[in-house]
């Protein structure tokens, strides 16, 4: 199972218990114990997801990426889907048959996934893999009391066995020929040597030791200090090291330079078949989406050739290249991108009661992609918080090669990654209503990130595309998510090189080269991924249209959010019978 891939269905329990079918009156109560059974085998078997959520019964623990415990995890999923298959669903209210669907849905792409060897043994990306994310550990982690910190220094002395495993695994990828293509991968030790580049006490994973919390004491303080001290020399240190020797004499030199797709891979075409309706959440194939992409290019480069002439600028490509080259749209100094991603994020921030009728408790903050993942990095992401851990959202903005981070872009940045794009949704989703396993376990591309496309859209109404440069910075990020259906189809069915890829690109949008060949490199090593937020954000599209048409001057749009809302990420044909029936009730009401 792909390391970033978060399926509901990625943890294990043993088999006796998955196996086990209580017998209880109804089939709601059916469903409804085998949803928390699923539930505490999620917890039970991942320490990521149970530490997000305040749970301890993994404190110390990493995880385990062996191939017979990804075997267990397929053999378990299949017995979930046994006891789901066994209740008839007709039977459910309402509410639990929205809920029932989405389980299944996620349980059933797990099993789905698991026939191809590309789910089985390829553990990372150019983007990330277990050595990358390490390092974001400490943010993930709570720290309060002696036991966190414990669980903490554990997890890190635990981490040579983990890297053991992941380095076995990908052994079997290499021999299999599901390495990466060589040129999106280029860099990759080096970007990570710098982890290991100082001292224990200057590296990341010191980062928790550097201010003393008031409930330990000073002498357990200094002990703790000293341990990390150890662990991060002993241990963490050696361990990248024997990942670098790995990488540089059996991986990098079996790594893929002909046709850079998927496709090029035993059984990637059917792989990438598969990855299309996973990420998308519908049946579409790869040429439908593949021509929907040059359907929405045709229609976005006419909006961007009506801002060039509203500029003053006799053709769309005259004004992007005043964009790309001059020096006034583009900080001079990290501090000064993020001061100006800062300030324009409280400024969204301003416009949420107005677009929102239910707002998260959980605060984010905006903060630089760590300097060891930034080179070749895209150029922002979301780091989701949690309450329970004491961790908020974090919007993180890449600080270097600033020629590369225009400042026109940043509204449409920051309504994506921070609010009232994904900071906003998955917040909100984490205190809604619903069975925990709904709240924190399911995870639907399509529509995460349609919905940050949707609400880079949110910015018009919000007044922040106020000069025809930052209009235009728009209009390339939404024609960067339609470009991205042709290349991504191209790279992966139909054959294309990379440099096809970054030409298409190059033509069409406004992003500046170092963007666009980090994100070409993201798509070469993450099919499919690049489909889910065009697919997403034109259903969601879509159907505020439909309400709007149906309710005339009766539509609240803070309303309609909310109910875009209200169930957590689902997938798009989930979505859009619940807004019919949340459009009928309206009328009703």
């Amino acid at each position: 199972m792909h390391p970033i891939r978060r399926i509901a269905a990625a943890i294990t329990v043993t088999l006796t218990f998955a196996l086990a079918a209580p017998a209880l009156a109804g089939e709601a109560d059916d469903y409804k114990q085998a949803r928390e059974d699923i539930w505490q085998w999620s917890l039970d078997n991942s320490p990521w997801l149970s530490e997000s959520v305040g749970d301890r019964r993994n404190d110390g623990k990493l995880g385990d990426m062996t191939i017979e415990k990804y075997d267990r995890e397929i053999a378990e999923t299949r017995a979930f889907l046994a006891r789901l298959n066994a209740i008839d669903e007709s039977k459910l209210p309402d509410d639990l048959r929205v809920d029932y669907g989405i389980v299944k849905t996620s349980l059933e792409d797990a099993v789905k996934g698991s026939a191809f060897d590309q789910a089985r043994y390829v553990l990372f990306t150019n983007r990330g893999g277990w050595f990358s994310s390490l390092p974001g550990l400490a943010n993930r982690s709570p720290f309060f009391t002696a036991t966190d910190y414990e669980s903490y220094l554990q997890r890190l002395e635990a981490y040579p066995g983990y890297n053991r495993q992941g380095i076995v695994r990908t052994r079997v990828a290499i021999d299999k020929g599901l390495t990466q293509a060589c040129a999106p991968m280029e860099g990759t030790v080096e970007r990570l040597s710098t982890l290991i580049a100082g001292a224990p006490e200057e590296s990341v994973f010191y980062g928790p030791f550097r201010q003393k919390p008031a409930t330990i004491s000073d002498e357990q303080w200094a002990q703790y200090k000293a341990r990390a001290v150890q662990v991060i020399a002993e241990d963490i240190y050696p361990a990248y090291e024997e990942f670098f020797d790995f990488y540089r004499d059996e991986y990098e030199p079996e790594c893929r330079t002909g046709a850079p797709g998927i496709a090029a891979t035993p059984g990637g075409k059917e792989y990438y078949d598969y990855l299309v309706g996973s990420f998308t959440t519908t049946d579409m194939t790869a040429d439908q989406v593949h021509e929907l992409g040059l359907s929405e290019v045709t229609r976005i480069r006419a909006e961007m050739e009506g801002v060039a002439a509203e500029a003053g600028y006799d053709t769309r490509e005259a004004f992007i290249e005043h964009l790309r080259t001059d020096p006034q749209y583009y900080a001079k100094t990290p501090d000064e991108l993020m001061e100006a991603a800062s300030a324009l994020a409280k400024q969204i921030d301003g416009w949420m009661p107005k677009l929102f009728g239910l707002l998260p408790r959980q605060p984010y903050t905006v903060l630089p992609i760590p300097a060891a993942q930034a080179p070749g990095n895209t150029t922002a992401y979301y780091e989701s918080g949690s309450l329970e851990t004491g961790q908020p959202g974090i919007y993180r903005v890449n600080t270097t090669e600033l020629d590369q981070r225009p400042l026109y872009e940043l509204p449409a940045l920051g309504s994506h990654e921070a609010v009232p794009g994904h900071h906003h949704q998955i917040a909100l989703q984490q205190e809604l209503d619903l069975h925990p396993l709904r709240r924190n376990g399911t995870f639907f591309t399509a529509f995460v990130e349609g919905w940050g496309l949707y609400s880079e859209r949110l910015g018009i109404e919000m007044g922040i595309y106020d000069t025809p440069a930052k209009q235009m910075g728009r209009l390339s990020y939404e024609m960067w998510r339609a470009t991205r259906l042709v290349v991504d189809t191209g790279l992966h069915s139909k054959g294309w090189t990379k440099q096809q890829a970054v030409d298409f690109m190059t033509e069409h949008t406004a992003l500046s080269a170092g963007n666009i060949d980090a994100e070409v490199n993201r798509y070469i090593t993450w099919p499919g991924q690049a489909l889910a937020y065009k697919i997403g954000e034109l259903k969601i599209r879509e159907l505020r249209a439909r309400a709007e048409e149906a309710l005339g001057s009766e539509f609240d749009l803070r309303a309609f959010h909310d109910a875009v809302l209200e169930n957590g990420a689902v997938p798009l044909d989930v979505l859009d019978a619940h807004i019919d029936r949340w459009i009928a009730a309206q009328q009703e009401g």
